[in-house]
């Protein structure tokens, strides 16, 4: 399985909603505290892109001793139409200073020197130190993975709900498969119990089960080979 500072990494460089929230910011309409563009520095630190009038670049240009305490929380949201859709968030909590020169005229970036971590997220809730989030990397389909797994609900239903073979004593619960989650260790699908048509909210048996790959995969087409065979070994 992915580490928690794999996931984390992974969450602060996907597209995933973003928001940053500091005592130091005040009234602040909550797409204000929605950075433009969002990285990850060599040594770990987070850098955050904003118009250089935005009400953090103001706070950050006016804290004391130049460091305004500040937690980006992240919130994951699954591409797909399934019931519980948040799959996880994560916090970045630190300290935050001006990074000038770093963003194009008319916005400024600012450096997050990372203090604490932690992700919520279907693997579990864990604290991640700043050293093992500073060495992670991010899961290399992360920048595909919403749009193969709306490729697969959309194209390759019947497919995915093949997996249920794959279940055991379990395959024998009805339920609907919806593809929720893609790393390079596997496929997550949820199985969401059906009552009155798509109603797993309403009481059917709704759980998630996790198809490990023989290995980790390191890019699409290596993706591909693993799911061709996954989907091979339900039909048979």
């Amino acid at each position: 399985m992915p580490s928690a500072a794999e996931r984390t990494r992974t969450l602060v460089q996907s597209t995933c909603s973003g928001v940053l929230l500091s005592p130091g910011v005040h009234g602040a309409l909550p797409d204000h505290l929605v950075a433009d563009e969002r990285t990850v520095g060599p040594d770990g630190e987070v850098y955050l892109v904003f118009p250089a009038d935005s009400p953090v670049v103001r706070a950050a240009t006016h804290a004391q001793d130049d460091e305004l305490p500040a937690v980006l929380e992240i919130t994951d949201v699954a591409p797909v139409s399934v019931p519980h859709r948040i799959r996880g968030r994560a916090w970045i909590s630190g300290w935050l200073t001006r990074a000038p020169g770093l963003a194009e005229p008319g916005r400024m970036a600012l450096r997050l020197e990372v203090g604490e971590t932690s992700v919520d997220d279907l693997w579990g809730a864990e604290s991640v130190e700043p050293e093992e989030f500073a060495r992670a990397v991010a899961d290399p389909l992360a920048p595909y993975e919403a749009e193969l797994l709306q490729h697969l609900h959309a194209a390759h239903e019947d497919q995915v709900q093949l997996l249920t073979a794959l279940l055991g004593r379990r395959s024998a619960v009805p339920g609907r498969a919806v593809p929720v989650a893609l790393d390079r260790y596997g496929l997550r699908v949820r199985f969401v119990g059906e009552r009155d048509g798509y109603a797993g909210e309403r009481g059917g048996a709704t759980f998630d089960a996790r198809f490990d790959f023989p290995e980790p995969v390191r890019d699409v087409v290596g993706l591909r080979r693993a799911m061709h065979r996954l989907f091979e070994a339900a039909a048979h």
